[in-house]
């Protein structure tokens, strides 16, 4: 398989007083239209991998890849302009902008990339949150709908500019079981939009046994990576 995006021996160490190793040694692969749980203990260093993957923190030794090219090496403007046109971001708070509609929160990384003119990019936007169940919301400002309504429209602002990676932090950390779940069948969807790949840290086992792998971390080391093949 293909490698998207790989970690080749990333260890992240803060500088303090005492210096604190988030990740070790990680060796990770993630390859195209794979759906891959991190899992583990609070503070087993789940969130700072994503991270690392996503671009948004720098290795303190070892060097991730993405789609074949070395990171370690690029500026930070060039960095930017992966995480703007390859990844999605979802986190456990939606971080919506509260000034902006649900359509409009949607554009704004179109915006940012420029690769559509408005009325196209407003067009794309509105046929993804269709496709989430959000056409009837895309008018209304994120105060006026559901928590789950809300973190449905930051998996579809993480999908507009179509990337191939979606990274995810807890994306249902912060919703009922019903939400959840509504949440989850959608980031599982998601491979079959253009044979996409999701890294999604979870605390919750039972979406994590339903996902095609599953990487279990133990104080910053990868102590199991297994394929799952638990039914949907």
């Amino acid at each position: 398989m293909t490698a998207l995006v790989e970690a080749r021996g990333v260890t992240r160490i803060l500088p303090e007083t005492v210096p604190v190793t988030l990740v070790e040694d990680i060796d990770l692969t993630v390859g195209h239209g794979e759906l891959v749980a991190i899992t583990g203990p609070s503070g087993s260093g789940k969130s700072s991998l994503l991270y690392l993957l996503g671009l948004l923190d720098t290795p303190t030794e070892g060097e991730v890849l993405f789609d074949g090219q070395p990171t370690h090496e690029l500026e930070k403007d060039a960095k930017s302009a992966i995480r703007l046109a390859g990844i999605g971001f979802v986190f456990q708070f939606h971080f919506l902008l509260p000034e902006f509609t649900v359509l409009g929160n949607v554009m704004i990384p179109m915006r940012r990339l420029g690769r559509w003119p408005r009325t196209e990019a407003e067009q794309r936007a509105a046929a993804i949150l269709e496709s989430l169940g959000l056409g009837d919301h895309m008018h209304k400002r994120p105060d006026q709908i559901s928590g789950g309504q809300r973190q449905r429209v930051a998996v579809a602002r993480a999908l507009a500019n179509d990337p191939p990676l979606i990274l995810a932090d807890e994306p249902t950390g912060s919703l009922d079981s019903h939400a959840s779940e509504q949440v989850f069948q959608i980031l599982r969807e998601v491979p079959a939009r253009g044979d996409k790949s999701i890294v999604a840290v979870t605390h919750d086992l039972d979406i994590a046994n339903r996902m095609d792998r599953r990487v279990h971390l133990v104080d910053g080391r990868i102590v199991l990576d297994e394929q799952m093949h638990a039914n949907v």
